[in-house]
């Protein structure tokens, strides 16, 4: 009877308590689901995708955005992939309804009893509905919305759909949202690359992504991914092989920042800027891809001769010695890891030391041996910047057992010894046509200093500027052969705060010099002359229309000298001129933003010189693609290339990319809204100082370009007193590049640095690069100049009889034939200058 009884209170109570259970639930469910947010918002997800920047020829550079991720479709999900997340997650997603009772009920007594649950009792489809929809807290009431979704979830999108949803959002540490994002992040390829080992590694982090990841807790990571490749063997998705196999593997797990196919760090930072300047904020999420005018093959030529241009500099001055000195053994794997690469040089620690050679320790436990060869022989010491020690005797005489050094490697496994260099270098090349940046170098490497030096330093230009003066010249009545005397002179002008006594490199003076001459030879005291026969106010008005602010130039003799300092754009914009004809265009480097559909959001409408193009200009025309950008169907091969991980996975087929407007917008021609370039220098006048600049080449400062054995260089060296900075500034009708060398804290760059020596060797090997496929193109010469012979003494004419040199004038200018000149009157003959002689 008691038995009985207490069976019936039993029974009354279970079904009170289920109806209570079903009534609160109802309650719930009445209460909360108006409340719920649409299904619809996951089919027409919009991924948050980082701002991308690229090449003109489509490659990536660089990304920004806090959220790093490239999403995928279900299909290109690796099948190793989808069964490693589901062993380590959800085992029975395919066959449950979006939750597992028997998790669940467990989830629900530990939150109740602990206050928070300590084993997974959340299906796929329940972190779904959390990482899109809910916070984290973990309360009855959030965990009754989720199960509320989870169930609108299923009800509405296939199995499929679900897991790419949770294989593109999940969180995995390291700003990687979603596994494709992951496997770039951590192993720096992409989903289908990975081993299994690695597959595994990834599939173990949605637990805990922070501190589970394998760069913050290598060990944690690898039992969670030991873990993972067990259940895999214990689900038949690998076989015992496999598994034993992949628990052997080493992890190899380091932090890839951005997927980048070309360094060009200086100039995405510049392109970022602007495209957050024109969009606001939004452009680190919207997934805009900022297309730039950079070309690949020039910017990697231009990156290896700055870095070679800068070590050749710092191997002439002297070893300064190890980084770090005898490190305890102990923290030798740690502070490699630390220590960042730097340009082409790595970190190594010294193991053993002999008399004729080093072995070191690389990073991931490599080991080399730096041989006697291999940059010890001739090792001499920096001193000063004008004096090094002599050469070593002995490896051991200079290096100890835990030495931090840097080397650079070499093929089979060669390495030599170099070290981060003090000085820096600067080098931008444009198209002279339309002023795109082909290639822009702000420093040796962005990671050691992110001051872009080509648009944030402003130096000194030297002699590099005397090319504005003497155009100046030449447009205001003097001619190639205008006699000016070199030779000392004091200046006492209160303006340059002392007397000034200005001097040729060398201390030398010349005499009676004809201009072009004095500009390839590079002769100080004549362009001083110069400036002060035109007069420094009328100079400084003609030097404007060449686009430079004036108003910041001293108003005195030494803007001749290049006193004035100004960004090497700003140069190498202004040689440009020279390049196409007198042109005056404008330098810029954001060619277009696209949007994640492929519509032009933004177009860079150039001035462009010589349109339409004059024939007689040039011997050979440029076609166009050497102007406005490849050929279509360089574009179309990359296209898919470059969008394809940044498609997004959405439902909505209205979100798709549209790549027909992708293929129209990426057509590289000039906009339609471009309007011709303003000439500034008559034709004339360009002929000229393009064959003055020439002669810098064939017959002065800048003679050791001949090596590239074309026709159509010109260009100018430049140095300032000390020296402390090095420019060579030159072009050809194709390209126009400016390099600079100087230290950031205007020290003294040494004896025998000039431009022709530190700067000059940087612009030789990458216009060497840079135009190996360029047709030689030359200038014609234009009507109204006329060649006549002159007396290279006096610049006067000779009869064709006698000896002297060809040279070019303006037909207004030329000199008078002998017979005229003996017959001219006294009126007629103009007195010579007072500052001739």
């Amino acid at each position: 009877m008691n038995l009985g009884k207490a069976f019936k209170l039993s029974a009354v109570f279970i079904v009170s308590a289920l109806g209570g259970f079903l009534l609160v639930t109802s309650c719930l469910f009445l209460y909360l689901s108006p409340k719920l947010p649409s299904i619809n918002e996951l089919k027409d997800t919009r991924w948050q995708i980082p701002l991308r920047v690229t090449s003109r020829d489509l490659k990536i550079i660089s990304e920004f955005g806090e959220k790093k991720r490239s999403p995928i479709d279900f299909d290109e999900i690796p099948a190793l992939m989808i069964d490693a997340i589901l062993a380590a997650e959800d085992d029975s997603f395919f066959d449950h309804g979006g939750i597992v009772v028997s998790g669940l009920m467990r989830g629900v007594v530990q939150l109740a009893t602990e206050g928070r649950i300590k084993s997974g009792g959340s299906t796929i489809t329940m972190q779904v509905a959390r990482n899109f929809f809910l916070t984290k807290r973990q309360e009855f009431t959030r965990k009754f919305n989720e199960i509320l979704l989870t169930f609108r979830i299923e009800k509405a999108l296939t199995k499929q759909e679900i897991l790419s949803l949770y294989v593109n959002k999940i969180f995995l540490g390291n700003r990687a949202y979603g596994f494709a994002a992951a496997s770039h992040v951590y192993y720096g390829k992409p989903l289908n690359d990975l081993s299994l080992a690695q597959i595994a590694m990834i599939a173990g982090l949605p637990k805990a992504p922070s501190s589970y990841n394998p760069l913050a807790d290598p060990e944690r990571a690898t039992v969670r991914r030991d873990w993972i490749l067990r259940r895999m063997q214990s689900l038949d998705k690998i076989t015992e092989e496999q598994y034993r196999a992949a628990v052997l593997e080493v992890d190899n797990a380091s932090l890839h920042r951005s997927q980048s196919e070309l360094n060009a760090a200086y100039a995405a930072e510049m392109v970022r800027q602007q495209v957050i300047a024109k969009f606001g904020l939004k452009a680190y999420t919207e997934g805009y891809t900022a297309i730039t005018t950079l070309d690949s093959s020039a910017q990697v030529s231009a990156v290896s001769a700055v870095q070679s241009g800068i070590r050749a500099y710092d191997k002439r001055h002297g070893y300064r010695g190890a980084e770090l000195k005898t490190l305890d053994p102990a923290i030798w794997q740690e502070t490699l890891r630390k220590t960042p690469k730097v340009g082409p040089l790595d970190p190594a620690i010294v193991t053993h030391v002999y008399n004729d050679r080093l072995t070191l320790l690389k990073k991931n436990d490599e080991s080399a041996i730096l041989n006697w060869t291999d940059g010890l022989d001739n090792l001499r010491l920096f001193k000063t910047v004008n004096a090094r020690s002599a050469p070593i005797a002995s490896a051991a005489s200079l290096f100890a057992v835990g030495d931090l050094i840097r080397i650079e490697q070499h093929e089979n496994n060669r390495v030599s010894l170099s070290q981060v260099p003090l000085v820096q270098s600067a080098m931008v090349a444009l198209d002279p046509f339309n002023g795109a940046i082909r290639a822009l170098v702000g420093g040796f490497d962005y990671r050691q200093s992110t001051f872009n030096r080509v648009t944030q330093a402003t130096r000194q230009p030297g002699s590099n500027f005397k090319p504005f003066i003497y155009t100046t010249a030449l447009k205001n009545g003097f001619t190639t052969a205008s006699i000016i005397n070199d030779a000392p002179v004091v200046f006492k002008d209160a303006r340059l705060e002392d007397t000034w006594r200005p001097e040729n490199d060398g201390g030398k003076f010349y005499g009676p010099t004809r201009l072009r001459e004095a500009l390839y030879r590079s002769r100080n005291l004549v362009s001083i002359r110069l400036l002060r026969r035109m007069g420094v106010d009328r100079t400084l008005e003609g030097l404007q229309s060449f686009g430079f602010n004036t108003s910041e130039m001293p108003s005195d003799l030494s803007v001749a000298l290049g006193s004035h300092a100004m960004k090497p754009i700003d140069i190498a914009t202004g040689y440009a001129m020279f390049a196409n004809d007198g042109f005056r265009v404008n330098s810029y480097i954001l060619d277009r933003v696209i949007d994640r559909n492929g519509n032009v959001i933004f177009q860079a409408s150039p001035r462009l010189a010589c349109n339409p193009c004059e024939p007689e200009s040039f011997d050979t025309n440029l076609s166009p693609q050497s102007v406005n950008g490849s050929s279509d169907s360089t574009v179309e091969q990359q296209l898919e290339q470059l969008f394809s991980d940044i498609e997004q996975s959405s439902l909505a087929e209205g979100d798709k990319y549209s790549w027909e407007k992708v293929k129209q917008s990426l057509k590289l021609e000039p906009a339609a809204a471009s309007v011709p370039a303003e000439r500034v220098i008559d034709s004339q006048t360009a002929f000229l100082m393009d064959s003055m600049l020439k002669d810098v080449i064939l017959r002065g400062t800048g003679r050791k370009a001949k090596s590239l054995n074309r026709t159509d260089l010109a260009g100018k060296t430049g140095t300032t007193n000390g020296p402390r900075d090095a420019w060579f500034s030159g072009y050809s009708p194709h390209l126009v590049a400016t390099a600079w060398v100087g230290f950031d804290d205007n020290s003294l760059l040494g004896r025998n640095e000039y431009g022709g020596s530190s700067a000059l060797p940087i612009w030789i090997q990458f216009m060497g690069e840079a135009l190996s496929e360029k047709p030689i193109t030359v200038k014609r010469q234009p009507n109204g100049i006329v060649r006549v012979k002159i007396d290279s003494k006096t610049g006067k004419r000779v009869a064709p009889n006698q000896r002297g040199i060809y040279e070019f004038f303006k037909s207004e200018n030329v000199p008078v034939a002998p017979d005229d000149e003996n017959s001219a009157t006294e009126s007629e003959q103009q007195p010579l200058p007072d500052d001739l002689f």
